[in-house]
């Protein structure tokens, strides 16, 4: 009986927690047009750099949310902790999906960018496209010249 009184009290304590944790959790909601607005200055950022220009919106306990915006095709990267999930806005681009970083350098604990991507599977991408890239996958994003892509970035935390 009082193995069966501790669970209980065990449990009603971390379903409390559990409580307490997801009531400091932040509502976010964004528009289309509400990002698409908040993306013109990561445009102008763009021209300024390499053709490239993102910003994080909000950090979680285990994923985190950005915005990007791409005028010029990126580099090969990997991530080892953290999945991608991209919801393209506006725009078209080209996703290469596997294969292997060319020129692999370790940037930050757990990332891996390189020159480009040999190999992988190519997807066409256009606006209202989700695409999800698990943790570990080598993938590059391909924008033709005279294009643009904008896109909103769900990182998600990933144990292999």
């Amino acid at each position: 009986m009082r193995k069966i009184v501790s669970r209980i009290l065990i449990s009603a304590l971390m379903v409390s927690a559990m409580g307490v944790y997801a009531q400091t959790m932040k509502l976010d909601h964004w528009t289309t047009a509400e990002l698409l607005e908040r993306a013109k200055h990561l445009k102008e950022l763009a021209v300024k750099a390499d053709g490239s220009a993102s910003e994080t919106l909000e950090k979680y306990p285990h994923h985190y949310t950005m915005l990007a915006y791409r005028q010029h095709s990126g580099g090969g990267e990997l991530h080892q902790n953290f999945a991608d999930i991209f919801f393209i806005l506006e725009g078209h681009a080209t996703v290469v999906i596997g294969g292997s970083v060319v020129d692999p350098k370790t940037t930050a604990p757990g990332e891996i960018r390189g020159k480009s991507v040999d190999g992988g599977s190519r997807q066409e991408l256009k606006a209202g496209d989700v695409v999800h890239i698990p943790s570990g996958t080598p993938h590059q994003t391909l924008v033709a010249d005279g294009e643009a892509v904008t896109y909103f970035v769900v990182k998600v935390e990933e144990t292999q």
